[in-house]
């Protein structure tokens, strides 16, 4: 598949430790945005942040964390990340925040 032109770059900042239904809610994030027919998406694990409850989360030795943020990024269309953003709802009810921003694809093959 070629994409070229706008589109859009969805973020879901998560946590590591973050379920669905017994299972790394990254991991059936994921699955669920190919099932959708996206066009790709990037699963980065962070190194230290903190979210809502303000605890931070941490890679250092001291203070190893079980629980490091996790981003997922996707870009496509903007018809089809309007269309994911329901199911995610529907995946998650607290922790999860959306952030969607204007792209310019240059090329996907």
């Amino acid at each position: 598949m070629k994409i070229t032109g706008k589109g859009k770059m969805l973020k879901i900042f998560i946590g590591e430790n973050d379920k669905y239904r017994g299972k790394p809610l990254f991991d059936a994030i994921v699955q669920r945005l190919q099932k959708e027919g996206l066009a790709g998406a990037t699963v980065i694990k962070g190194i230290e942040g903190y979210g809502a409850n303000s605890r931070i989360h941490t890679s250092k030795i001291l203070r190893l964390s079980e629980d490091l943020p996790i981003v997922i990024e996707v870009i496509d269309k903007e018809d089809r990340i309007e269309k994911i953003i329901p199911i995610l709802d529907e995946m998650v009810k607290e922790g999860l925040v959306l952030v969607v921003h204007d792209v310019e694809i240059i090329k996907y093959t």
